[in-house]
């Protein structure tokens, strides 16, 4: 028996597209993060960049269980006093709603520099309109 370990030159990469229309959050992402990491391919390699490009449209619509929508807050902090920023779901949708399913994908994704060169080949949009029309994106249809 032997192990085939994918070469940079044999990885055929696609175009998906994933529709977050009340979708839940946590759902899309992890759908998102597989395909971005190439784990639904049978020539997935932990140690190669095998996986595709992902649309994510319709970040807006994102729906999210619970009371996150006001309880869950993100924080930052720039390093300096009084630098510490916070603020809830509901006002970071409204503020920017492609950074709900950005940063819940990137926590997915290795935190290495295999994982900065995945991450980048994700693009994600408020609206249900995108410029890679012609990339021919393939629907993945309702994550479930």
């Amino acid at each position: 028996m032997r192990t085939i370990s994918a070469k940079a030159n044999e990885v055929q990469r696609r175009w998906w597209l994933i529709d977050a229309a009340d979708q839940v959050l946590g759902r899309v992402a992890a759908r998102a993060a597989n395909i971005l990491r190439g784990k639904e391919k049978a020539i997935f390699t932990p140690h190669m960049d095998a996986g595709d490009f992902v649309i994510v449209v319709n970040a807006d619509k994102v729906k999210v269980t619970g009371k996150k929508e006001t309880a869950k807050e993100y924080m930052s902090f720039s390093g300096y006093v009084g630098g510490h920023k916070s603020e809830t779901l509901g006002n970071r949708r409204a503020r920017r709603p492609e950074l709900l399913i950005q940063n819940a994908i990137k926590g997915m994704i290795p935190h290495t520099r295999l994982g900065r060169g995945q991450i980048t080949k994700l693009k994600v949009y408020a609206g249900s309109e995108h410029p890679h029309i012609a990339q021919q994106p393939v629907n993945v249809g309702k994550v479930s």
